[in-house]
């Protein structure tokens, strides 16, 4: 099945129809609950409209710990439904839904105390396992495994001798976050959502109580349209209070923003052959297999300053390196790091101050007739909160719905992507490319790495790794900006690609090329491909300044000096 193009051409035709007559559902926010709203509505047969007033997953969805887990730190606080809902998506993103995008990691979780802990731990990790394969699903994984502190050490050599007496190897899975979500949105385009990313909603259209529809900016070109729709859907994550103000109504819960934050270190830098989890005083923190990299995370803290661009400062770096250290027999240091990216949990505000209290659970709400608000939640649940943002949004229709099918729905690249994996070399020797590089793009396109491999069939100078950033061919660039819906060398250098955390100059090297390649496709002219670059270019230099700073107030100045590319 070919897949939907989001290409400028796509974008505007999406815009003008569904200005046009009245949708079914019109779903507000392009992260990854809101891509999987729109997916679940449209594959039930409801006329569907999704907007994004940046880029796709340019929120939270870009910014996690790129896990899918079930969450075993949960089971300790007795969430066991949570835990079990959590286990059984991650089962299917797994075997069924996106095996393309969702893969296997190995975890260590090494031992501090002799006898007890490795029955209490052991037994929490054991009921992982058993929760996991209850539900038919999981069944892939490998189980869980104790380990000697000699073992250990082989497994990972990083670790000091004195940091354990022992340890415990178990499974969970990862996901490039926010390809996983421009992957989801082209599914949902594929079925007939229409979706258009740069798309602002200013304000709700009402006829006296009801919201029955929004007024949308074009933010790329300028125009307004009216879009109305029977029911709409807020699920703008940490914007949830901002989007419900628009309707002059508080809202039937608060949505507040915890601050977590990653460095990306290379992975010479440790010496691991699995990821790790260490515990600290607050919560967990994870070394994360990333491709040639490790994702170190994460910090837990309040944030009530930009949402748009929350900044890292050197205590949230020096706080995640002190930590990982404390393990670690050969420490890591400030020039170890390639990259820092900060995201915003959405947390439903509970009656603790804590934000590491606050719940990850989801909630639906219908706080005014024709908007249905969701909120909270996990991203490896986002399946289920789509479901159920649905339903409620399907009680207010005046006609008979199907039930959700998303359960079956493969993303978009996932069909025929074994039997492409099996055939990689084959593929290598009629390209000419090394089979290292397609299975590179076998695991971010899947199927769908065949249109990749006709760019540069049609072009071979396509099939050349861009300028300092040796993991990446060129025609990815223009893949992007033709099919993916990027619209801006930002969109590419963060989020269709990471090259922006994974070189130590975060793009800057070739940044130029990519404007380059990108032009044609977007139809820039010499003065914007210099104004994306300059851009580019201080958005780097102010993340690296706000990461110079003592604190948050000081760290998110430093990061609001660089203005975005397209003013909001």
């Amino acid at each position: 099945m070919k897949a939907a193009t989001l290409g400028p051409e796509q974008r505007a035709q999406a815009l003008a129809t569904m200005a046009e007559g009245e949708l079914d559902i019109l779903v507000v926010g392009g992260g990854v609950v809101g891509a999987g709203t729109a997916l679940d509505a449209v594959t039930r047969g409801l006329s569907t409209g999704l907007v994004e007033a940046r880029d796709w997953a340019s929120g939270t969805s870009s910014r996690s710990s790129k896990l899918i887990h079930g969450g075993l730190r949960y089971l300790e606080m007795l969430d066991f439904a949570l835990v079990r809902e959590a286990l059984k998506e991650r089962g299917l993103l797994l075997e069924r839904l996106a095996p393309h995008l969702v893969k296997p990691v190995p975890f260590l979780y090494p031992l501090q105390h002799k006898g007890w802990e490795r029955v209490y731990a052991g037994s929490g990790v054991a009921l992982y396992d058993v929760m996991s394969m209850a539900r038919g699903h999981g069944r892939g994984l490998p189980t869980h495994r104790h380990l000697s502190r000699r073992h250990a050490l082989r497994v990972a050599p990083c670790l000091k001798k004195d940091a354990l007496v022992g340890a415990l190897q178990y499974y969970d899975a990862q996901m490039d976050d926010a390809r996983y979500v421009a992957t989801l949105v082209r599914t949902a385009a594929l079925y007939g959502a229409k979706v258009a990313n740069r798309a602002r909603v200013t304000g709700f259209l009402r006829e006296g109580e009801r919201v029955v529809g929004a007024r949308v900016r074009d933010v790329e070109g300028g125009g307004e349209y009216e879009i109305r729709a029977k029911q709409v859907v807020n699920a703008t994550g940490v914007w949830t209070d901002d989007t419900q103000a628009m309707v002059g109504e508080r809202g039937q819960f608060h949505v507040r923003a915890s601050k977590g934050i990653h460095l990306v270190v290379p992975k010479d830098r440790i010496n691991s052959t699995t990821g790790l989890i260490l515990r600290t005083e607050k919560s967990v923190l994870f070394v994360i297999p990333w491709g040639r990299h490790w994702i170190v995370g994460t910090t837990d803290t309040e944030w009530d300053l930009d949402k748009a661009h929350p900044a890292a400062s050197s205590a949230d770096i020096d706080y995640l390196l002190e930590h990982v250290n404390s393990v670690l027999g050969v420490p890591l240091s400030r020039d170890d790091v390639q990259g820092v990216y900060a995201g915003l949990r959405p947390l439903l505000a509970g009656e603790s101050d804590a934000t590491s209290k606050l719940s990850r659970e989801h909630t639906v709400a219908h706080p005014v007739p024709g908007l249905v608000v969701v909120a909270g939640g996990k991203y490896t649940t986002y399946r289920v909160m789509a479901k159920d943002a649905v339903d409620e949004a399907v009680h207010a229709l005046d006609q008979r719905v199907a039930e959700c099918v998303t359960e079956d729905v493969p993303l978009v690249g996932a069909e025929g992507y074994r039997a492409l994996w099996n055939a990689r070399a084959r593929i290598a020797a009629r390209t000419g490319l090394h089979v290292v590089r397609v299975e590179h793009l076998l695991n971010r396109y899947g199927a769908l790495a065949q249109e990749v491999l006709e760019l540069i069939a049609a072009d071979s100078r396509l099939g050349a790794p861009l300028t300092g950033a040796d993991d990446y061919l060129r025609a990815e660039a223009v893949y992007a900006a033709s099919h993916e819906g990027a619209r801006h060398l930002d969109d590419v250098l963060t989020r269709r690609t990471r090259i922006s955390i994974e070189t130590f100059d975060r793009g800057t090297r070739c940044a130029r090329e990519v404007a380059g390649l990108m032009a044609p496709v977007l139809g820039w002219d010499e003065d914007q491909v210099e104004r994306e670059v300059t851009h580019y270019e201080k958005r780097v230099e102010a993340e690296r300044e706000s990461q110079l700073q003592p604190d948050d107030l000081t760290a998110d100045a430093a990061r609001l000096g660089a203005p975005d590319i397209v003013p909001l």
